[in-house]
């Protein structure tokens, strides 16, 4: 889809691990602090990489057996998780990094009052932490965790949850993520959706998502809504 095609964008859902920031350092960290204390070989972090996007369960399941599809022994996963969690609060925020044209875009995008949501399969808790530990908290007037619903993405109840706590049809609702996660869920819940080609999509290349468009940064996603949007404003001055 051509940018011209877009209908009016009145607000903008993000994703927050491989789309907004570049978390795989510390996730990674802390998945192999976690292994280690279980006494089991560390992983290669590009592998670890590869597991983020399914929420913490998931990424701890798929660290303990070393693939994407891979399943852990209940009472051992039930050891894993708690000590994950632990070490991800404590690496949260240390090694990660925004990616370049994330607070270019968010800020372009308040400064045109476009009310913003992230929406992530991340414990909200941890959401919450690393949006302020990365100065980018004050950007959302709505966060999404996996843990916030009783469904995560690729469900379509957090796209919807957030349309309906930011006031905004899903139709004139952008999407931004990375992986199918983002696509998946966007498509069922009715939103427009774009993604980025950097982050993290479980090794499948991002072009072959049913996406309207990829975009090279969150500045370009910023252009592309401010642009429908001045197209809607000067519908409305004839």
């Amino acid at each position: 889809m051509r940018p011209t095609a877009y209908p009016p964008l009145r607000a903008v859902i993000f994703d927050l691990d491989g789309t907004l920031v570049d978390s795989a350092p510390d996730l990674a960290f802390a998945a192999n602090r976690m292994l280690a204390a279980l006494g089991a070989p560390a992983r290669d972090p590009a592998l670890l990489a590869t597991f983020i996007g399914k929420g913490i369960p998931r990424l701890v399941e798929r660290a303990l057996a070393g693939s994407l599809e891979g399943e852990a022994d209940a009472a051992l996963l039930a050891r894993a998780l708690p000590l994950y969690e632990r070490c991800y609060g404590e690496e949260s925020g240390r090694r990660t990094t925004l990616y370049p044209g994330v607070a270019e875009g968010l800020e372009m995008l308040v400064r045109d009052r476009v009310p913003l949501a992230c929406v992530t399969n991340k414990a909200e808790r941890f959401t919450r932490a690393l949006l302020a530990d990365m100065g980018l908290a004050h950007f959302f007037a709505v966060v999404v965790g996996g843990d916030t619903l009783a469904r995560k993405k690729p469900d379509p109840l957090p796209f919807r949850h957030a349309c309906e706590r930011l006031g905004v049809a899903s139709g004139e609702t952008l999407v931004v993520g990375d992986s199918r996660n983002d696509v998946d869920g966007a498509r069922a819940a009715g939103c427009p959706v774009i993604c980025v080609p950097y982050g993290y999509n479980a090794g499948e290349p991002v072009q072959a998502l049913d996406s309207d468009a990829i975009v090279a940064s969150i500045a370009e996603a910023a252009r592309i809504v401010i642009a429908s949007r001045t197209r809607l404003s000067a519908r409305a001055l004839t």
